[in-house]
């Protein structure tokens, strides 16, 4: 009998066992694929974005309303002659003024809504996304649609978690669990029919790059403290992209642009790079005056007129707000360009036209014309870490020097001011960018804190500072000494150093509550505090 065999292909090799059980499993490779597949196509059927965190809610003894409103400038004001070049379109022509509201509301409200919340970036999102192509100088119509696609892909799907259009809260102290369980102090100025004098209003300015969106959890806070939060979007060529909305008349669209865009009307001449900041620091001071304007016209009861006049078409219980805030004492507040607009709003004030009794500075510009030191009111600069530690000449001499100086002399004009410094924190650090994605701002901009930390550091300076001027209470950092004549390299996040206080744990660190480790996020280098 023949023994039989199988006859093997030279051209083929048989596979071992081993392999044959290796390759019953996928590749890591085809593993992360398939993983890959299954995240998107979850975030496709849930509404998710692919990268972004979504934004956390808010946290306080309030609800957070929102409303988008968009006042018509009757008549228009011209507030710079300079052109589009090669056009007879004016630049800086201010027709309408553009602000979201944050406001306190109450649970039982927002619960119940069911209105649609505000995307963080609006519609149409090819707008914003060529805004920021532009900013990069790499715009067309290939690299628009690749930013388009990017910025769906992180962001497209995030909204604010704030209840668009419902009433303002009537109460002071919430009365849901929910709200009691709320890790937060109780605004000092809050009565049992909402606080006392109306509600305090802040005038918001944003950076250059920026809009009205990008600080909606910083605004949505301090509304869940007992303020009224008016978040300005700029048409000043410093906005990505915003879609201008005019009394009966057709939707106009703005990209950012710079002073190479800009012309005399005569077709003659260049703006200087100075002149052009200034005209757009005159026009964001325009529109901050409009939004005073409109708050105060809604505060005399003409609510209903102001929401039949926003194209945004809310604002449908305005007609309720009536004698219910405080225009008569308002907080201008800012941040990098915006901070530049509203120390200057600051000249020459108070004033009918911009009633500010105080001001928030946050990383005050660098690269946006000289700061305004005609000062008459107190002062809240804030420096994040890298905004500080990072030395700049800033008109001949350091930024930080500059600064410094601008606080000391309004604390020698008898107007408590402070000047600090958020240890760990990055410029972007007050803005939803962090708490987006966390991650991918700490690698670029080198900011240590804990992103949820960081803009906690920065509501929590901003209470203390509103208490201060609502009451004159001086609590938590507002009755620190300053310790750092200038910024300390050397006292990094979390460590402590000779001169910044004792030994955490003591007896009289515990009487100083939840300040008690102040000294791990604040360098304090101006205070009117000499004990």
């Amino acid at each position: 009998m023949k023994p039989s065999f199988n006859v093997v292909d030279p051209g083929k090799r048989t596979p071992s066992p081993a392999a044959k059980r290796r390759r019953s499993f996928p590749k890591w490779r085809d593993l992360v694929v398939l993983l890959a597949v299954i995240y998107a196509l979850y975030c496709y059927f849930f509404s998710k974005p692919l990268l972004a965190h979504p934004l956390p809610q808010h946290t306080g003894p309030y609800a957070v309303g929102a409303i988008d409103i968009e006042a018509p400038v009757s008549p228009p004001r011209l507030v710079h002659q300079a052109q589009f070049r090669g056009t007879e379109e004016k630049a800086f022509q201010l027709e309408t003024v553009l602000f979201t509201l944050y406001y306190p509301a109450s649970y039982a409200a927002a619960k119940s809504s069911h209105a649609k919340r505000h995307t963080w970036i609006p519609e149409p999102l090819s707008l914003r996304a060529q805004g920021y192509a532009k900013a990069a100088h790499i715009s067309n119509w290939f690299t628009d649609k690749v930013f388009t696609a990017a910025i769906n892909a992180l962001v497209g799907g995030i909204t604010i978690p704030a209840a668009v259009d419902v009433p303002l809260s009537g109460h002071a102290v919430p009365t849901s669990q929910e709200a009691e369980s709320s890790e937060t102090r109780q605004n000092p100025l809050a009565g049992e029919d909402g606080p006392d004098g109306g509600y305090p209003i802040i005038v918001f300015s944003h950076g250059t790059v920026s809009a009205r969106t990008d600080y909606s959890h910083y605004a949505g806070e301090l509304a869940a403290r007992g303020h009224i939060v008016v978040m300005l979007e700029h048409r000043d060529g410093s906005c990505p992209g915003t879609v201008i909305m005019p009394y009966n008349k057709p939707n106009q669209t703005r990209l950012l642009f710079d002073v190479s865009e800009v012309e005399t009307p005569d077709h003659k001449q260049s703006l200087t790079e100075e002149e052009f900041h200034q005209a757009q620091l005159s026009f964001r001071q325009a529109e901050i005056e409009e939004a005073v304007r409109v708050m105060k016209r809604i505060n005399a009861g003409h609510g209903a007129r102001v929401f039949s006049q926003n194209p945004r078409r809310e604002g449908s219980d305005l007609s309720n707000w009536a004698n219910r805030l405080n225009t008569h004492a308002m907080i201008v507040a800012g941040h990098s360009y915006g901070a530049t607009g509203a120390l200057q709003a600051l000249r020459d004030g108070p004033t009918e036209e911009r009633p500010f009794r105080g001001a928030i500075i946050l990383d005050p510009g660098k690269q946006s014309g000289p700061l305004n030191s005609d000062i008459h009111v107190p002062l809240l600069v804030v420096h994040s870490n890298s905004w500080s530690s990072h030395s700049s000449v800033f008109y001949g001499r350091a930024h930080f020097d500059t600064v410094k100086d601008i606080v000391e002399e309004n604390n020698a004009r008898g107007n408590p001011s402070w000047f600090m410094t958020s240890i760990g924190t990055s410029h972007p650090s007050v803005t939803d960018a962090p708490l987006l994605e966390p991650l991918l701002l700490s690698w670029t901009t080198g900011a240590t804190i804990d992103v949820y930390q960081g803009l906690r550091q920065y509501v929590h300076v901003a209470e203390d500072f509103l208490a201060f001027l609502g009451g004159g209470e001086v609590r938590g950092l507002m009755a620190e000494k300053a310790e750092f004549p200038q910024y300390d390299q050397g006292a990094v996040l979390g460590l402590g150093k000779p001169g910044q206080g004792g030994d955490k744990g003591t007896l009289e660190d515990l009487k100083q509550g939840e300040w008690a480790d102040w000294r791990r996020y604040w360098q304090i280098h101006v205070s009117p505090v000499k004990k």
